[in-house]
Parts: structure tokens; C-alpha cells; sequence
């Protein structure tokens, strides 16, 4: 790389070989996204190379700008073999934000920067795939119109709605998507007042204003409420090369876990898109596949990530919820940090990693301490209509994805405003919504479970879901919402607003009405978790004090 001794400072460089004069790397200064980057390289998984704009320019985003462009952007070029607007050998990136604490969902990506008039004709050259080329760019205009121009992302996918006709978008060839770009760069031009800005570095620049801007995202600073998350530690921004999931047959992208997020068991737990790229996965708009989907289109891709499933959990010492993208069948990983997980989840993946050696007894420990016998206990359903004797066993109105276990009965709402109301009033909510949107935070927050139409198990709001252990349903296809009537339909089943439904999170089950549960502790894993907790305090009574003599060593 040329002129590192003017490496510039709160800037890092993600790339096999590539060590620049880095100010010391921490979560802190760098993001949690891109420190565990940075770690997935150095133990030789597929990383794509990545630029990283640290979480000190949050305060004054145009800092970064000078050397961004003057020493950081060739870095990055050096390191893919692409040059950033370049009409034939052209590097394109995703732009995304990462602060060094977790936060699923809650500012903003962008993919595909750097497409423009003149580098389609590159990109073309150097996949061979129209497809792609116009699929990546009509998404580039959506999702830059929306995140930095301020669209209502309402008027790009009504587009694709009166284009597709209710088809699937992933059937739409090259020309029609090449069609749907021109008719983006319309939209864009007659709603922002500008055309699309065809200058790449006009691009990257307005990407990164924009991505550090969403730190402020009120549905960001709800997060940090919530979560005692300090407001000063601001994002980093990661600026790296596209890999692409939507270039055919052989391609998609997906989120996984290293295991069972919802009940612990050790099986890896895997959504994800055929043709498809990270996004679709994630924004809580798509329905995802299971890993089946994934060992079809990319047999070795598959056993690849199994193992890397493995590689990460050593390394991390921790369940790992991850990001992957496949490319012509290669494997490329994106993203990975500790999962959430429910309570039982907790309990179970610690003193399973225990006996695994994976993890001490002292993490073990503190990884359950605030675990009550109360969260290792799971509803069940039992019948319909509890103050009624003799109820008959409930009969299910509709079938979805279970993205956290749990039974729960509450109001419809379909709306933030209506949830709180309801909550304020002392009433149980079900918040009902198309889509699982993490704008909807506040309300999930006050709701006690949330079903969808669309979505999927590893999409960012269901994953704060999980956090927050709310019932989540995701992806239920009979669900049919009226919002100018307020009224929904599941199946042949109509309910209006405020009616009461029963989500079951254990079999993925909607039901009419209220229900009767029963608690089922999980006795095992109690008794298990009892055994660490009561081996610990023998081993502290036992433990010398200053003046006492050697006890025999208490093995945890």
C-alpha cells in the first residue's frame, strides 16, 4: 500500500496481508461490526476487504471526507485489485454502520455504491450478467433515494408492486429490470428534485454522511433507551466490497446462528434467499428459506459454513448469530457477533459450551446469574376459553414461523399509536403488522408479541424480539391486513381491531381468542443450572482465606 506512514488516524483497514499503521483497533473505536471483521480475517474465513471509518468522526461526519478519498479509498483499491468508478474494472461497496455495542437493524446500510451510467458497463464486463448489473442498480436508487434523499421508500416498491403484478421480483429478467431502474431514476428525479447523483464519489460521500446521520434515527436513540446504551460512543462506518447474492442460481445470501437462538440446542439455525442479496433477508419484507434451500443451491457453500459455524464459536466463545453471503457458490462472511437468545436459550448454550469446554465455569456463572427458575419455565397450550369448564382443545386459524417461543394472548393492534394506548390502558397487545420493521421498536417494546405477514426468524425486528423475549410469528401467509377498515383475516377467520388472538411461538400457531396455558419447567435444565450454581458455592466456602490453611481444590 502506498504512503502508509500517512496512514490517517480513526481509520482501519480490513484485508488479508494489508497491515496498515492502524490506531489501536477496539470495539470502541472501531464498532463491534468491524472489529469482528477484522478478528473472522486474521483466523483466515472469507472476509471481503473493508475500509473502516471510525465512531470518532459520529460527531463530525465531513472530517472523515479528506482522507476518505485522499489515502483510505486507494487503500482499499489496492487491496481488491478495483478502482472506485473505474468504467471497466470497477469496485463497488456496501456502506454500513456498526457501533461497539450491538444494535440489530437500528441505523442504516447501503449496498451497490458505486453503480452509475458508467460503471455498469464494468460491472457487466466483469460478471457476464446483465441481470445483476440492472437488479443491483434499481436497488442502489430505492434504497439511496430512501436512506439519504429522504424518499418515502412507499414510492419505489409500489413500482415494483405494478411492475412484478404479484409475482416474485427475483423472476423479473434483465430487460424489465432495466426498464424498473429507468423508471427509479424518474421517481428519484420528480420526488428529490435532482437527478440520481452519477458521480460515484458524490455517492460514497452522501452514503457515509448518511449512515453516521442514523446513529440519531429515533428509532436508534429508542434502542439506546431502552438498553442503557450511552449516546456519546456513536457507529463507525464500513465501507466494503460487494459480494453479490442476486447473480444467479448458484448465489443468495442469508443470517444464521451457530445454534437454536430460541431453545439453545447445539443446531445450527439458518434463513435464507435464493438470487438474493443481504438485505432481503434482513429488512423483515421477505420470506426466507431454511438451510435446505441453501444445501441445494450451494452444496459446498453449506459444509463450508457448517465449519465455519465451529470456527467462530471457538474463537468467540459465544453463540454467534452471522451474515454470509454466497457468490457463484462461493462463501463470503459479512458479519457475526453474539446472538440474542431467550432466556432458556441462555441457560442452555452456556452450561452446553461448559461441558463442551468451550467456556469456564466462571463464564458459565455469569452468564446465568440473572436467570431466575421462573425464565426456564415455558407456556404451554392447553384449550380455548379458560373461564368456560370442560373447554375443548384450541383449534389453530393459521400456521407461521416461530422467531421466539412463548404463548400469548392479547388485543389487534396494527399500529405504534394504538399499541400504546391500549398498554397504557393495562391491556394485553398483540402488535400485527405486514412487515417485521425495527422502526416499530417502541411498540414491540409495549406489545406483548408480534405476528407478520412477511419476514423472516433472523430479520433484524425479530432478532430484537428475541432480545426483548417477545412471541414472535413471522411470515404467516394466510394473514390478510385492512388497514383502511382496521380489520384483519386469518384464513377463512375475520377479526377487527382490538379482538383478541393467541400467538403460540412454541408450534408457530395463531388461535381466535384467548386460551389456557400451563407453565412447563424445564426440569433438566433447572437441575443442571442448580448443580453450577451449588458447585460454585461450595468451592467459595471452601476457598483459603488469609490466614487459613490450603483447602483441597473444588473441582467446577
Amino acid at each position: 500500500m502506498n504512503a502508509t506512514h500517512h496512514w490517517p488516524k480513526h481509520f482501519y483497514l480490513v484485508a488479508s496481508g494489508q497491515t496498515p499503521p492502524h490506531h489501536k483497533p477496539t470495539r470502541e473505536n472501531m464498532g463491534s461490526k468491524a472489529h469482528n471483521l477484522l478478528r473472522m480475517a486474521a483466523i483466515g474465513l472469507p472476509v471481503p476487504a473493508a475500509l473502516v471509518v471510525g465512531t470518532h468522526f459520529t460527531r463530525a461526519p465531513e472530517d472523515c471526507m479528506l482522507p476518505l478519498f485522499s489515502v483510505g479509498l486507494p487503500a482499499l483499491e489496492s487491496a481488491t485489485g478495483m478502482v472506485f468508478g473505474d468504467p471497466r474494472q470497477p469496485l463497488i461497496v456496501s456502506v454500513r454502520s456498526g457501533a461497539p455495542v450491538s444494535m440489530p437493524g437500528m441505523m442504516e446500510t447501503l449496498l451497490n455504491v458505486g453503480l452509475c451510467e458508467a460503471t455498469l458497463p464494468g460491472l457487466l464486463r466483469q460478471t457476464g450478467n446483465p441481470r445483476l448489473v440492472w437488479d443491483a442498480y434499481r436497488r442502489l436508487i430505492a434504497s439511496y433515494g430512501e436512506v439519504v434523499a429522504g424518499l418515502p421508500g412507499a414510492l419505489f416498491e409500489d413500482e415494483i408492486q405494478r411492475t412484478t403484478q404479484g409475482q416474485d421480483e427475483r423472476l423479473l429478467d434483465f430487460s424489465e429490470l432495466r426498464e424498473l431502474s429507468k423508471r427509479f431514476l424518474a421517481i428519484y428525479r420528480e420526488n428529490a428534485g435532482e437527478d440520481f447523483p452519477q458521480d460515484v464519489r458524490a455517492q460514497l460521500s452522501g452514503a457515509v454522511h448518511a449512515v453516521f446521520a442514523s446513529w440519531h434515527l429515533p428509532k436508534a436513540t429508542s434502542y439506546r433507551s431502552m438498553h442503557g446504551i450511552d449516546d456519546a460512543m456513536g457507529t463507525a462506518v464500513t465501507i466494503q466490497r460487494m459480494v453479490f447474492g442476486n447473480a444467479g442460481c448458484h448465489c443468495g445470501a442469508g443470517v444464521g446462528f451457530t445454534r437454536d437462538p430460541t431453545g439453545g440446542h447445539n443446531t445450527i439455525w439458518v434463513d435464507f434467499l435464493a438470487n438474493a442479496q443481504g438485505e432481503d433477508v434482513v429488512a423483515g419484507q421477505r420470506n426466507a428459506h431454511g438451510h435446505e434451500v441453501l444445501a441445494q443451491t450451494a452444496p459446498d457453500a453449506w459444509n463450508e459454513l457448517q465449519a465455519i459455524a465451529l470456527r467462530l464459536e471457538q474463537e468467540f466463545q459465544d453463540m454467534q448469530d452471522f451474515e454470509f453471503t454466497v457468490e457463484d457458490g462461493a462463501l463470503y462472511m459479512l458479519q457475526t457477533r453474539s446472538g440474542q437468545r431467550t432466556p432458556q436459550a441462555a441457560a442452555r448454550i452456556a452450561l452446553d459450551m461448559l461441558d463442551e469446554g468451550l467456556i469456564s465455569a466462571e463464564q458459565a456463572l455469569e452468564r446465568t446469574q440473572a436467570l431466575q427458575d421462573s425464565d426456564l419455565t415455558t407456556q404451554r397450550l392447553v384449550a380455548q376459553h379458560a373461564d368456560q369448564p370442560g373447554a375443548a382443545p384450541a383449534t389453530p386459524v393459521a400456521q407461521a414461523l416461530s422467531a421466539c417461543n412463548g404463548v400469548v394472548s392479547g388485543e389487534i393492534a396494527l399500529d405504534a399509536q394504538r399499541v400504546q394506548e391500549r398498554a397504557d390502558a393495562g391491556v394485553a397487545v398483540v402488535l400485527v403488522r405486514q412487515d417485521t420493521q425495527t422502526t416499530d421498536i417502541a411498540a414491540l417494546n409495549a406489545a406483548v408479541g408480534l405476528l407478520t405477514q412477511r419476514g423472516a426468524r433472523t430479520s433484524h425486528a425479530a432478532v430484537v424480539a428475541r432480545q426483548m423475549n417477545r412471541v414472535c410469528l413471522v411470515a404467516c401467509s394466510a394473514l390478510q391486513i385492512d388497514e383502511a377498515h382496521r380489520s384483519v383475516r386469518l384464513g377463512e377467520h375475520a377479526f377487527a381491531e382490538g379482538d383478541v388472538i393467541t400467538l403460540d411461538g412454541n408450534d408457530g400457531r395463531v388461535y381466535a381468542g384467548p386460551v389456557t396455558t400451563v407453565a412447563v419447567a424445564d426440569e433438566d435444565l433447572l437441575a443442571r443450572l442448580a448443580a453450577l450454581r451449588q458447585c460454585a458455592n461450595h468451592a467459595t466456602q471452601h476457598k483459603p482465606g488469609k490466614h487459613a490453611q490450603p483447602a483441597a481444590t473444588t473441582a467446577l
